[in-house]
């Protein structure tokens, strides 16, 4: 699938910093996100000037995260097939 405008993803969040003992108070969680731009070329090194289509990883996108205290807006979120914190990912099928 490729991401497009106005499209459902999860981003998901950074969490807070883990503690000395290993705990964290708050874990990354998935958040609903709104794909809000999807660049034709990657600005970012290493990956400066590779076509950002799906054929190279990774494909990065800019979203508004809908949380539920607030929006939280960036513009290059790569993409992730796993769950994992600063990433985006396509929302389980149930």
């Amino acid at each position: 699938m490729q991401p497009s405008i106005g499209r459902i993803v999860h981003y998901h969040s950074h969490g807070s910093p883990v503690q000395p003992d290993g705990t964290q108070r708050y874990t990354s969680k998935p958040r609903a996100a709104i794909v809000t731009a999807v660049p034709e070329y990657l600005e970012a090194e290493p990956y400066d000037g590779c076509p950002n289509d799906g054929t190279h990883l990774p494909v990065v996108v800019s979203v508004a995260v809908l949380n539920p205290t607030g929006m939280f807006f960036d513009e290059s979120v790569s993409y992730a097939e796993e769950p994992t914190p600063g990433c985006w990912s396509w929302p389980p099928r149930t």
